[in-house]
């Protein structure tokens, strides 16, 4: 499986560093392949391309503010493979925030 994500948070610092970081360590346990674009304070970083999202399985957008380039995940979002969130609920429990983008595909 192959998860790719946005993590931006309203101060663009620790909740949207803290969800990458959650998403990829839950992903890693479980052997899937995830790449996360952070939104913030820094700007963009580790900037996601349109190749990545359209080979992806699943967007997991951990966002509590609009995001840059928001029309990337288009096609993804019209197949139903979006799961939306804020930043802290996948903090609080990734496992279940990957149980639900499977769910998606499945």
């Amino acid at each position: 499986m192959k998860i790719v994500g946005v993590a931006a948070c309203i101060t663009g610092i620790a909740h949207t560093y803290m969800a990458q970081e959650a998403l990829e360590k839950e992903c890693k346990k479980r052997g899937f392949d995830c790449k996360v674009e952070t939104q913030g304070g820094m700007g963009i970083e580790n900037e996601l391309e349109q190749d990545e999202i359209d080979d992806a399985d699943v967007v997991v957008m951990a966002v509590a503010i609009g995001i840059e380039g928001e029309d990337r995940f288009e096609e993804k979002d019209e197949a139903g493979r979006v799961l939306t969130l804020n930043p802290a609920d996948l903090i609080r429990d990734p496992a279940a925030t990957v149980d639900k983008a499977i769910a998606l595909v499945k």
